[in-house]
């Protein structure tokens, strides 16, 4: 039996605990323990992340939230993102953006939104600037040959790619190699590639020749890859190993080599290298931090606790022994062995577990909403374009998200205009300028509409089908299949309308509808309505009046 006598002293008050035996029985032990108050705080040297709860200690409870860190700690480290910010170190922040685009649904999507938001379509126009090319085939052949060769190019699927790397990765660097009927690009491994002025409005780019001994340990390979690069990469490398490309300031690395700025080219976004949407890591982190802990409490709410309070007599002694309060405990826990998340507290206590939260589960679904709506917050995008529950402002959002894309979108025309520069062999007479439109996955049906009432006062006749997607080519090349080749045009006759004011057009062509509707042949050649006296009706004395006073 137990005894607890309770004893104040001056200055602290103690708890005495007289046993008259050890108890130490199998499956069932108590633990005894003294609570000493001093004047001295006892808790000076505690550390208090070290305190055992259940099975493990506050620091587990703390650092093992989260999916990512458990994927790549580095990783998915907010301090040492944030310090890779402060610091620029853009290897560090396109490696992280790189994981985060691969295991981060909300900031993959993100990426992707941004990129493929513009349709890239892309218009070419002749500037003729003497009176004599008007008249030249020649004006007429270089337009085509300028259109087969952006085609070949696959214009809108390399500006597709190459924004969303330069969003995943915070730019994308590349090398013109010209060729006959189309352009190639190699790209440039961006941690091997920097770019620090600018050349006739250009940024020159240097590439280190550190990369082809880093990814290339065997010289038969290295030789092999010096070989598929442009001839100016095997002389950078040469130069290289003859010690010919030294630091050029204090604090570099040697073996930077400036490219030729005709062919090197470089796309980033106002002017930096660091993914566009890095700041939004560190939210997303959290986010998935306040996932994991939302599913340990919905796990932790399933958990069931079955308390068995022994009886106690009159004078507060144990009405069962320590053997029998054992095996009822025992018997507890056996018939409850096949139940899921039951466990079995015995005990002569009185135990009550209080709730910290009243309405947790709601509580809980605002927290995570309010994690969730900071992610988009430092995206600077609106969350209704991916979960849409409203339109509030939605159309602004998106207007902002194309400005924010749309210094990217000039660099791409401004290389375009490069590329074909090469048809540009006559400026004093004609050249070619080529530009992309401001057509959006959101807007281009809208736009295409502009263009046509355009057209209808006299502008371009190829903007509303190229808004739609269609390309110069291929707009001409159907008119000219439809019209001049299967002469669609005299079978297929569009009513003629108040709008349609081009019925003597038709009529030359020999369609007969057309003919009789301008009444160029029939029964009323002088065009109107038919007369009476046409079709052998009587004409009243009024009409004969009319006649002979006109006369």
């Amino acid at each position: 039996m137990i005894y607890y006598k309770r004893k104040r002293k001056k200055g602290k008050v103690s708890i005495l605990i007289n046993r008259k035996e050890e108890i130490k029985k199998k499956g069932f032990s108590i633990a005894l323990a003294s609570d000493t108050r001093a004047t001295q705080s006892p808790f000076e040297n505690v550390d208090f992340s070290k305190i055992k709860v259940g099975a493990k200690t506050l620091d587990d409870a703390i650092y093992t939230l989260g999916d990512l860190k458990r994927i790549d700690k580095t990783l998915a480290d907010k301090k040492e993102i944030l310090r890779a910010m402060h610091t620029c170190d853009y290897a560090k922040l396109r490696e992280v953006s790189n994981f985060f685009y691969k295991t981060s649904g909300i900031y993959s999507r993100l990426c992707r939104y941004m990129a493929y938001l513009y349709r890239y379509d892309w218009m070419v126009t002749p500037y003729i600037n003497a009176e004599d090319a008007k008249t030249e085939d020649k004006v007429l052949d270089k337009f085509y040959d300028v259109l087969l060769y952006l085609d070949n190019f696959e214009v809108k699927k390399f500006f597709g790619e190459v924004a969303l790397k330069v969003i995943r990765y915070g730019c994308y660097y590349g090398y013109l190699i010209p060729g006959v009927k189309r352009m190639n690009v190699q790209e440039l491994p961006a941690n091997y590639c920097r770019s620090r002025f600018m050349v006739n409005n250009r940024p020159a780019i240097e590439f280190n020749m550190k990369f082809f001994d880093d990814y290339f340990r065997d010289t038969t390979q290295k030789i092999k890859m010096l070989n598929l690069f442009p001839k100016e990469f095997k002389k950078g490398y040469i130069m290289y190993k003859e010690g010919k490309l030294p630091p050029q300031f204090a604090g570099d690395t040697s073996g930077w080599y400036l490219l030729d700025p005709e062919f090197a080219f470089k796309f980033n976004i106002n002017g930096e290298d660091f993914p566009a949407f890095i700041s939004v890591i560190p939210a997303i982190i959290d986010l998935d931090e306040a996932k994991e802990l939302d599913r340990k409490k919905m796990a932790q709410e399933l958990l069931k606790i079955i308390i068995q309070k022994m009886p106690l007599d009159k004078n507060g002694d144990l009405v069962f022994d320590v053997d029998e309060a054992a095996q009822l405990h025992n018997n507890a826990v056996n018939m409850l062995s096949k139940a899921i998340g039951v466990d079995v507290l015995t005990t002569f206590a009185d135990v009550d577990v209080e709730d910290m939260d009243s309405d947790r589960s709601s509580a809980s679904r605002d927290d995570l909403e309010r994690v969730e709506r900071t992610v988009y917050n430092e995206a600077g995008v609106s969350q209704m374009q991916f979960n849409t529950d409203g339109n509030i402002a939605l159309e602004k959002s998106i207007l902002n998200d194309e400005a924010s894309l749309y210094n990217l979108i000039t660099q791409f025309e401004q290389f375009l205009n490069v590329i074909i520069d090469k048809f540009n062999k006559q400026p004093k007479k004609f050249y070619y300028r080529c530009q992309i439109l401001t057509t959006t996955i959101y807007n281009y049906k809208e736009m295409a509409k502009l263009y046509k009432e355009q057209m209808q006062i006299g502008f371009s006749k190829m903007l509303p089908q190229i808004a739609l997607g269609q390309s110069q080519s291929s707009i001409l090349a159907n008119a000219y299949w439809e019209n001049d080749v299967l002469d669609l045009i005299n079978v297929f006759i569009p009513p003629l309308m108040s709008s349609t004011m081009n019925a003597e057009a038709l009529a030359m062509t020999g369609n007969k509808e057309a003919k009789k509707a301008i009444g160029g042949e029939g029964e009323n050649p002088e065009g109107g309505r038919p007369t009476k006296e046409s079709q052998g009706e009587t004409v009243s004395d009024k009409t004969i009046q009319n006649k002979e006073s006109q006369n």
